[in-house]
């Protein structure tokens, strides 16, 4: 029987999660935000707290972008890059923005103004060709379409608009690119979100072509819902293109991984573990990506705990000894079928994540090593000096 410590290394070893440059920077909610000193001001302070978080972690070496936040002038997308390699990171993937701008009220793709439509469009290839430029493979869509009173736009026209943005997008990207269609079940729309669930994305992922595939946000969903049984479907489907991982008490929180419900990030593991070993081994490419806002956490801390929690859950979830569970299954056997589940969900793997760390000249607790460190000190009283200057130089306040 193979061990515990060589699954978890083997798990560890093709397990990689990419940070947003956005869960770097003062978020917050609609009414508000709390600020941090330590928060990154611009793009060289997010890309080099990711930089840290990856030198702790060893399985962070992407940063997820977001265009209008992070690449103001697309013309010097490269100066980014050549940033992000000084941090020893790269840049990741490319999530435009359609829902910002004032023109956005009504919609972006699904917009009734065809001028409006086709400014959202063109942004968005835009954004293909940015991947392009950067080596960048997943293109992240997240729409905030939708309406909010019934009668305010055609259902149907606003579906028929999403499948010509969506195929027009398609058709501008390089063969290694892939489009990823994300899906929430309402906000901002409150009557009608035009991608609103997992059906709808992966009905628009076929639509669009090929390399069209949908993203999982384990928060835009409604209680209850089993998102392993969507993950499993979309996996059945070759239609499972990458995740956002956040946790949430409530609606989308974008509270930090495992806070809320550990076991269900462990059973959407579970499932992929699952799926590659009825394969032989052979696992589906995703991209593993982080999407959430610390409004109270420190933000590195934050991030490091997310990602140290998603290599716990993801080594845990390869110890399911699946060749007993199945034969469980076959025999109609539920107690001992689920007992697989607990119990490697109940395994203690910190030494055998602790030992894989230590092979890889990384410290054994990163969160411990980044407090030591003294990064969070220096880099707060740096920025704070920075945004000083800044209200002094301009006169504007800090917001």
């Amino acid at each position: 029987m193979t061990s515990t410590a060589s699954l978890v290394h083997h798990a560890l070893e093709h397990f990689f999660i990419e940070t947003p440059s956005w869960g770097y920077t003062d978020t917050g909610t609609r009414f508000g935000k709390f600020h941090q000193p330590a928060a990154a001001i611009n793009m060289g302070d997010k890309l080099a707290d990711a930089g840290q978080v990856h030198r702790l972690t060893g399985c962070c070496p992407k940063v997820a972008t977001h265009v209008l936040w992070d690449f103001p002038d697309l013309s010097k997308a490269s100066e980014v890059a050549a940033l992000a390699a000084q941090h020893g990171v790269r840049i990741g993937s490319i999530n435009p923005n359609v829902f910002q701008d004032q023109e956005y009220k009504l919609g972006s793709v699904a917009n009734p103004d065809e001028k409006i439509r086709a400014r959202a469009t063109k942004h968005i290839c835009d954004c293909i060709d940015l991947g392009k430029e950067l080596h960048s493979r997943a293109v992240s869509l997240w729409f905030a379409d939708g309406t909010n009173y019934p009668g305010q736009d055609s259902i149907r026209a606003r579906k028929h608009r999403f499948e010509y943005a969506l195929r027009e997008a398609h058709d501008r990207l390089d063969n290694d690119q892939v489009l990823l269609v994300e899906y929430k079940p309402f906000e901002p729309a409150f009557y009608q979100t035009d991608l609103a669930d997992w059906g709808m994305a992966y009905m628009m992922s076929k639509i669009a072509g090929p390399r069209a595939k949908v993203l999982v946000d384990t928060g835009h969903h409604y209680l209850s819902q089993n998102i392993e049984q969507i993950v499993a479907w979309l996996l059945d489907e070759n239609m499972l293109g990458g995740f956002h991982f956040n946790d949430r008490r409530y609606a989308d929180d974008d509270l930090t991984l495992g806070s809320i419900d550990p076991y269900q990030i462990f059973r959407i593991f579970h499932e992929i573990h699952f799926y590659a070993w009825e394969r032989g081994g052979v696992y589906p490419q995703i991209e593993y990506m982080i999407d959430q806002s610390h409004n109270l956490k420190p933000k590195i801390e934050a991030m490091i705990q997310t990602v140290t929690t998603a290599q716990e859950l993801y080594a845990k979830a390869a110890l399911v000894d699946h060749e007993a569970m199945v034969k469980h299954q076959a025999a109609g056997r539920i107690i001992d079928a689920e007992l697989c589940l607990k119990k490697a969900f109940n395994t203690d793997v910190t030494a055998a994540i602790a030992a894989w760390r230590t092979s890889h000249e990384l410290p054994v607790d990163p969160l411990e090593a980044h407090r030591a460190s003294g990064y969070e000190a220096k880099v707060a009283a740096e920025r704070s000096q920075r945004r000083i200057d800044l209200v002094m130089s301009t006169g504007s306040s800090y917001a």
